[in-house]
């Protein structure tokens, strides 16, 4: 057995694997070792102040916890509304967006380019620039609608509950809908004309052939730009805790803002852990809904058998 591992090392077979180990042995040092130790924390009652507890194991008992804690299960509906709605905005804007796009003859590459530019923004200084924005005293929102005689009181948009959902959601929509909008409309650059000249011959008005031939070539790119947004939207952090903080009152609190406070404010990164264990599964379901709809459209287009 060794004879026959020395002698594969020395053959010329062997060089792919020896130029990939040292990527191999950095995954395993930066993604593998902390998951286990992170999955393994979760069944115990690990405190951040106290590394003995590291050791101390309880079994399911912070799961168990997890299914009495009201606090989690609203943060958990809030996040699953979150992804809900800002994927759908995000969806038919892109779509609405491409559309246009594609009807542009001049300067068309450019337009692709600036589309771009929301997208390199870093979430955390989006977060600053619409706090900014929806500020009460000094947003631009707000002057906007003083100068415009629209109100007569300054709206309170991150203070209100429901205000600084729609806040929070809007700046979201602002950052991430040119994903959609550039994976769609590579879809209807890569539309086969035949069938759409075909479909005017025929008579087809131009909502018809939107209807029975655009829209179902393009579900698959829909899918793919789903696919990718629900897990990105799903695990955010960096633009909530910069506007709201999860709050007021906890009225923003999302899955992940609520792990980061309770893994590092409150210091409980056992239930924290666990919290990110129960939150993988709105990923997988979101991912695995996607996958079938996106497996379902190429059958439907006859790109899959």
């Amino acid at each position: 057995m060794s004879e026959g591992f020395a002698a594969f090392f020395r053959s010329p077979r062997a060089v792919p694997y020896l130029l990939l180990l040292p990527a191999i042995i950095v995954i395993l040092a930066v993604v593998l070792v902390p998951l286990l130790v992170s999955f393994w924390t979760s069944f115990t009652n690990y405190n951040l102040t106290k590394p003995d507890t590291l050791y101390n194991f309880i079994g399911l008992r912070n799961y168990q916890r997890l299914l009495g804690n009201d606090e989690f299960w609203w943060a958990f509906g809030r996040t699953f509304l979150f992804v809900t709605i800002t994927l759908n905005l995000e969806m038919v804007l892109g779509l609405g967006l491409a559309l246009l796009v594609n009807k542009i003859t001049m300067g068309q590459r450019l337009l692709r380019t600036v589309m771009m530019f929301p997208m390199m923004f870093s979430p955390i200084l989006v977060g600053f620039q619409f706090k900014y924005i929806f500020n009460d005293s000094i947003g631009l929102v707000n002057n906007a609608l003083f100068d415009l005689g629209i109100i007569k009181q300054p709206i309170p948009w991150l203070v209100d509950g429901t205000l600084a959902n729609f806040s929070i959601i809007a700046a979201e929509i602002w950052m991430s809908t040119s994903i959609f909008a550039i994976l769609l409309l590579a879809g209807l650059m890569a539309l086969p004309k035949e069938p759409i000249e075909a479909a005017k011959v025929d008579g087809c008005n131009p909502l018809q052939v939107f209807q029975h031939i655009t829209l179902p070539f393009l579900m698959p790119f829909v899918y793919i730009a789903m696919t990718i947004r629900s897990l990105d939207v799903a695990r955010a952090y960096d633009m909530i805790r910069i506007m709201t903080n999860g709050g007021p009152a906890g009225r923003t609190e999302l899955i992940w803002t609520l792990m980061t406070r309770t893994g590092y404010q409150n210091s409980q990164m056992g239930s924290a852990n666990a919290m990110g264990y129960v939150s993988i599964i709105l990923s997988i379901v979101f991912t695995f809904y996607f996958y079938r709809k996106l497996t379902a459209a190429r059958t439907f287009m006859g790109g899959a058998q």
